[in-house]
């Protein structure tokens, strides 16, 4: 899938991107890196990846923001857990958007903002800043070692 990706360049990242910020196991790391190494304007993929990844995130906040209290429990989650789940998500607020770009649990707070209910303008914000700085320190690796 990652050669069928980078065949199609910024497009190809963008997809890859999404599809990566949410519940698909998939990295937008290496398409990043593979795009940079292949001679791609820096800037145009950064933003490219960013802009795919955040969409795709705030794609998991909108399916989190769409559950139900009940669903989760019928997957045998007690309530108690997820409310105790929510007093952290609320000490925390938005800014702990700046982690879903962390690989596995990003696209769960992703969903568990939504799910809570955290605001979303201020949420996006945070999952933007979050994601361009990712995808930015993966340039600079990527010069270095180069």
């Amino acid at each position: 899938m990652l050669d069928f990706l980078l065949e199609y360049g910024l497009i190809g990242l963008f997809i890859g991107s999404f599809l990566a910020a949410t519940i698909v196991p998939f990295s937008a790391d290496v398409l990043l890196v593979g795009m940079l190494v292949a001679g791609a304007d820096p800037v145009a993929a950064i933003a490219v990846a960013t802009a795919g990844n955040w969409l795709g995130g705030a794609t998991s906040y909108g399916i989190g923001r769409a559950g139900k209290w009940e669903w989760i429990e019928r997957l045998h989650v007690k309530r108690e857990s997820l409310e105790r789940q929510k007093q952290r998500i609320e000490r925390f607020g938005a800014p702990i958007a700046l982690l879903t770009w962390v690989p596995f649990v990003g696209d769960v707070f992703a969903v568990a903002l939504g799910f809570y209910r955290v605001r979303f303008i201020p949420a996006m914000f945070w999952m933007l800043i979050g994601k361009a700085a990712r995808f930015i320190c993966w340039y600079w690796i990527t010069m270095w070692v180069g």
